[in-house]
């Protein structure tokens, strides 16, 4: 299997059951490979707020608890990941969160799972796995 890096939108599409299983699958098969997906940290943050003001710190507690359990690995911002998700951001109208995922999938040379639109700017510049779209 391939590097998978997912963004928030993917994340919070298993989270919340909306991704018709294709997430969970994936990280089925991580879990069974002992090889995990990766995510920024600044992917997560964009996760956890959308849970706080959408669910309330309850259901981010809910979740909080069970991330540990998925094998998702988190990566901190360096700055080369910075450098390469500044240079996208400048060149494609996606948010810097978005940037930083796509420079993940980047480094890692790995598809980017997402269902979010504004991606299809960067198509040309990573291999999108959409989980809605096309």
């Amino acid at each position: 299997m391939p590097a998978i890096v997912l963004d928030s939108y993917a994340l919070l599409s298993f989270l919340r059951g909306e991704d018709d299983g294709k997430v969970r699958r994936l990280l089925e098969k991580a879990s069974e490979r002992d090889e995990p997906l990766h995510m920024t940290e600044v992917n997560y943050t964009e996760v956890k707020y959308i849970t706080l003001r959408k669910e309330g710190r309850e259901r981010w507690s809910q979740i909080a608890a069970d991330l540990p359990a998925l094998p998702l690995e988190f990566h901190p911002v360096t700055r080369r990941l910075a450098d390469v998700a500044a240079d996208l951001k400048a060149q494609h109208r996606v948010s810097l969160a978005d940037a930083f995922a796509a420079a993940l999938a980047k480094e890692k040379n790995a598809e980017l799972v997402t269902g979010d639109p504004e991606f299809r700017s960067l198509e040309d510049e990573v291999k999108i796995r959409w989980i809605w779209l096309k």
